[in-house]
């Protein structure tokens, strides 16, 4: 009994965090995830288990806690020979041209902010030590929790987009992109990428039911093709370019999983996911922010993507090697925004969240990306060449690089939904565990006649 409830604790934290995360304006929802995220966090600390750590989990956690470390030293108070340099000189000039001395102040422009964002940590962080720490779990029922919230989001979408857009009762948020499907989420682009993060599994639960009897295969087959009918229905329905964008190198990517080892067609699929995916990004790129359906011009966007990097970048240039602080981008950017290009609308993320943490955590969060993604790469040669897990490890691998991908023209990893699917792909990675194999027997058994 205690071993069932442990692993139901990562699907049912999922599933919770696909309902309740999926924008950062939903506070309470975001605290009643952190709150449980710090319960299940201690609760895996405290289990015993009898079975080792996986070893390719480890570096993951150690990085975690270093990330935790350099936002904590950015939050240490340090005297004005320290952090008044470079373009922080002009705050202790402010404090001399008031005739106050210069207090010791904390490299975090903004320490508040860089402990909410901090917070943020959690729910991730929780599913990844439910799936590690809390054994044993299974890999489909974290997929059956993934499909059935997005199933949920895709449902009150189609209730969001069948009633007028300005006084519909289905949105869940007040900023939100009205006249689109984005189910539990405030932003199209971020349904979109629960969208496509979902494919490479249905693909993967495909490939488990292709082992079963030929019953059982033609009726697994059949509802899963009945899944991602419904996957490419609200993908149409989300009207996201980022969904459209990505679904194609992702589908072809799947079909890896599904292809055999010697079949033609592999070459083909990873020829037309490679071209695909070049396509994506530059297609996002090029798009405005507001660019959420295809056909919708972005070259004359005040704010395009291009524009909000070029800034982001003098930004960062300046505040090397220390950064600004972990959730500052805001504040800081509007300092560099020229006057004329000013609008009623403010850009809240830099749509690229490798610019942005360099922004806000300098040198150190460079190196930390760097290493997250040299163990990334490890681990998903793993999965195919050697391959560990299986078909979901596969599909973890492809999901989360669509997550990887999507960050570069976005921020989709900034909602608790989006960023609990990425760390269940990266605990899949992680410790790969294939499920018990089904038995290829009939469901009928066969009857004998035995002749004496």
């Amino acid at each position: 009994m205690a071993s069932r409830i442990r692993s139901a604790v990562a699907p049912l934290y999922l599933f919770a965090c696909l309902i309740l995360g999926g924008s950062a304006q939903g506070v309470w929802q975001n605290m009643v995830l952190q709150l449980a995220g710090v319960a299940i966090i201690a609760w895996s600390l405290a289990v015993q288990t009898d079975q080792p750590q996986a070893a390719a989990a480890k570096p993951l956690l150690v990085l975690a806690i270093v990330s935790v470390v350099v936002v904590g030293l950015q939050l240490v108070p340090l005297p004005p020979t320290v952090w008044a340099r470079g373009v922080r000189a002009y705050l202790a000039q402010g404090f001399a041209i008031l005739g106050h001395p210069v207090p010791a102040r904390p490299l975090s422009l903004t320490p508040y902010e860089s402990i909410s964002a901090l917070l943020c940590l959690i729910p991730p962080i929780a599913i990844f030590c439910a799936i590690l720490r809390l054994r044993p779990y299974r890999p489909d029922l974290l997929v059956f929790a993934l499909l059935a919230g997005t199933v949920a989001g895709i449902l009150l979408g189609a209730l969001q987009v069948s009633s007028a857009a300005d006084s519909s009762p289905w949105y869940l948020y007040p900023e939100t992109n009205r006249g689109l499907a984005v189910g539990f989420f405030a932003n199209a682009n971020h349904m979109a990428s629960l969208l496509v993060i979902c494919l490479p599994f249905v693909a993967a639960l495909a490939a488990r039911g292709m082992s079963g009897s030929v019953q059982r295969r033609s009726a697994v087959l059949m509802v899963l093709a009945a899944g991602g009918l419904v996957l490419v229905v609200g993908i149409a329905l989300n009207g996201s370019l980022a969904g459209y964008s990505l679904a194609v190198p992702v589908i072809a990517a799947s079909a890896l999983i599904l292809l055999p080892p010697r079949s033609r067609g592999r070459k083909a699929a990873v020829f037309v996911g490679a071209l695909s995916i070049v396509a994506a990004v530059a297609a996002l790129a090029t798009s405005s922010i507001g660019g959420t359906r295809i056909g919708q011009d972005a070259t004359t966007s005040v704010q395009s993507r291009q524009q909000i990097l070029a800034t982001t970048g003098r930004a960062i240039a300046d505040y090397m090697p220390f950064g600004s602080g972990l959730g500052s981008f805001v504040r800081i950017y509007r300092t560099y925004e020229s006057p004329d290009a000013v609008s009623n609308e403010y850009v809240i993320h830099a749509h690229n969240d490798y610019a942005e943490l360099t922004l806000e955590l300098g040198v150190a969060g460079v190196v930390l990306m760097l290493l997250f993604l040299a163990w990334w790469v490890v681990a998903v040669l793993a999965v195919w060449r050697m391959g560990r897990g299986g078909a979901f490890a596969r599909a973890a691998s492809i999901a989360s690089a669509a997550v990887l991908v999507h960050s570069l023209v976005d921020f989709p990893l900034r909602t608790a939904a989006i960023s609990a699917c990425f760390a269940m792909c990266l605990a899949l990675l992680a410790e790969p565990r294939v499920p018990p194999r089904q038995e290829s027997g009939d469901l009928r058994p066969t009857r004998h006649i035995v002749v004496g």
